[in-house]
C-alpha cells in the first residue's frame, strides 16, 4: 500500500531540483552556465508550463525581449542574430 503524501516532507533518499534560472544580464544559466535556457531549463520549463502552452510561449517571448536588451547593453557589436536569439528562446518550444 503507498501512502500518498498531503504536504512536502524531506526525503532523505532524494535530491532536490536545483532551478536552471538565468543569470541576468549574460543570459548564462546559474547552475551549468550554458546558454539559458538550457536543456534543464527547457524541461523545467515543460513540465511548468504543461496544461498551458500558450502562457510558456508569452513568458519566453518576455524572456527574449528582455535577453535582447541586456545583451545589447553589454556589447553591442556582439549580440547573436535575431535567428539565433529566437531559436534559442522560442523556437525549442514550439517543436517541443
Amino acid at each position: 500500500m503507498t501512502v500518498q503524501r498531503a504536504f512536502s516532507v524531506p526525503d532523505p533518499g532524494r535530491r532536490a531540483v536545483r532551478p536552471h534560472v538565468p543569470m541576468r544580464p549574460l543570459w548564462l544559466c546559474r547552475v551549468c552556465a550554458a546558454p539559458w535556457p538550457c536543456s534543464p531549463a527547457r524541461l523545467l520549463l515543460l513540465m511548468d508550463y504543461r496544461r498551458d502552452r500558450v502562457a510558456l510561449s508569452i513568458h519566453l517571448a518576455g524572456c527574449l525581449f528582455d535577453a535582447t536588451a541586456d545583451l545589447l547593453k553589454l556589447n553591442p557589436d556582439g549580440v547573436p542574430s535575431p535567428k539565433d536569439l529566437f531559436d534559442r528562446f522560442l523556437g525549442w518550444a514550439a517543436r517541443a
